[in-house]
């Protein structure tokens, strides 16, 4: 009787370790999960507060429009052609420093004039979060007419002298509609611009 009880304790504590085992050969596995799971939580984390940046950014402007690479998201221009949604899409390197598409649209579908913009470029302060005003950059844009009306305009352009890691911010200002009779040419003091 003695020898059934003892195999009665010895066969569930043999099975809880034989569990305990299969445990821990799975455990490398939840852990390289646990480690996924933490990265995609930070990188959107970045992302809600990149765009509560720039969101915070747009309320104190009364000229213009903020676009954070970092917040991957549109935001509306007030301007005098029309409400504009306005974004920054291709992120990428170039030998003299970083191209990219912008992306600007007319919200009521209306079609957009020919049109002179400001568009400014540089670091954010890592500490306060605000644009460094200090090496901004500067470049003048001109669209191109198009051969049918459209409320879309996209402008390939480049921000010289900065890389992607340090591209903080771009910020579209001073939109004048160009009057038809006046002759179109584009301005490019210090980026390559041209208009899909």
């Amino acid at each position: 009787m003695t020898r059934y009880f003892r195999a009665a304790f010895a066969i569930p504590a043999l099975l809880t370790l034989a569990g305990c085992a299969q445990q821990n050969s799975q455990l490398p596995e939840l852990k390289t999960e646990v480690g996924q799971l933490n990265q995609k939580l930070q990188r959107l984390t970045d992302l809600a507060s990149a765009l509560e940046q720039q969101t915070t950014l747009n309320r104190q402007s009364h000229d213009g429009v903020y676009i954070l690479p970092a917040a991957k998201s549109a935001a509306v221009l007030q301007s005098n052609i029309g409400e504009l949604n306005v974004s920054l899409t291709d992120i990428r390197p170039d030998a003299m420093g970083v191209q990219a598409v912008l992306h600007i649209k007319n919200v009521s579908g209306q079609p957009l004039p020919v049109f002179t913009a400001s568009l400014d470029w540089g670091q954010l302060d890592p500490v306060s979060g605000k644009p460094l005003t200090v090496d901004m950059q500067t470049q003048n844009l001109t669209s191109s007419p198009t051969l049918l009306p459209s409320a879309e305009q996209t402008l390939d352009v480049r921000f010289r002298n900065i890389r992607v890691e340090t591209l903080g911010f771009i910020r579209l200002h001073h939109i004048v509609a160009v009057p038809e009779s006046a002759p179109q040419t584009v301005t490019q003091p210090s980026a390559d611009v041209k208009a899909q």
